[in-house]
């Protein structure tokens, strides 16, 4: 009788074990999420932050660059089709690598949009040296790097939690749980080549 309290009791601190165990890396795996998720607002924002700057910036370079309607249309098109490629994206939509993939190339045409004009506005010297101009020049230099950190963060938390559903037992709740594994950011085509810079055109 006495052997098979024992046994009963070691199969129940098992099992406690197991359960708290298991609990606790559940746990572990939301917090990883949230992470994930919260450092996902951050990148929304910083995008939406150089959103909001561009019809200033469009307004401004109009003022003094008037006939280069269709940089200035292309700059516009670009930030309402990332504008409405952003709105779209939903949390869930994160673990998608399209998803994410077609976010990026939207973004990815609003900054070749942008540095299209201001190759254009390399033709205006009343426009560079306005003070407003150069404010918004300044804050959007600001919002590509907070761009690029933010984004790298992003794929940093990703790729931690990435890894974490996958470790064993981490893996079997996280398939009970509905866990999945997160899209990371790319870079661009031809980003690890340096861009060709000729002066003597």
């Amino acid at each position: 009788m006495k052997k098979t309290w024992i046994i009963l009791a070691v199969i129940a601190a098992v099992l406690l074990w197991a359960v708290l165990s298991s609990v606790r890396t559940y746990n572990r795996l939301v917090t990883l999420e949230e992470g994930v998720t919260g450092q996902w607002g951050n990148v929304e924002n910083v995008y939406q932050r150089r959103a909001d700057l561009i019809p200033n910036l469009v307004e401004t370079v109009k003022g003094y660059a008037s006939h280069e309607q269709e940089t200035l249309t292309g700059v516009i098109e670009a930030r309402a089709k990332a504008t409405q490629v952003t709105a779209q994206l939903t949390p869930e939509a994160m673990n998608d690598p399209k998803t994410l993939a077609k976010f990026q190339a939207a973004q990815g045409e609003l900054s070749s949009a942008l540095a299209r004009l201001m190759v254009v506005v390399e033709r205006y010297p009343d426009l560079k040296a306005n003070q407003n101009f150069l404010d918004l020049q300044t804050q959007l230099e600001g919002s590509e790097n907070r761009i690029a950190v933010e984004r790298r963060m992003f794929n940093d938390l990703a790729k931690e939690f990435n890894a974490s559903i996958r470790r064993f037992p981490a893996s079997l709740i996280a398939g009970m749980a509905g866990l999945q594994k997160h899209a990371y950011f790319e870079a661009a085509e031809g980003a690890e080549q340096a861009p060709k810079v000729d002066f003597g055109k």
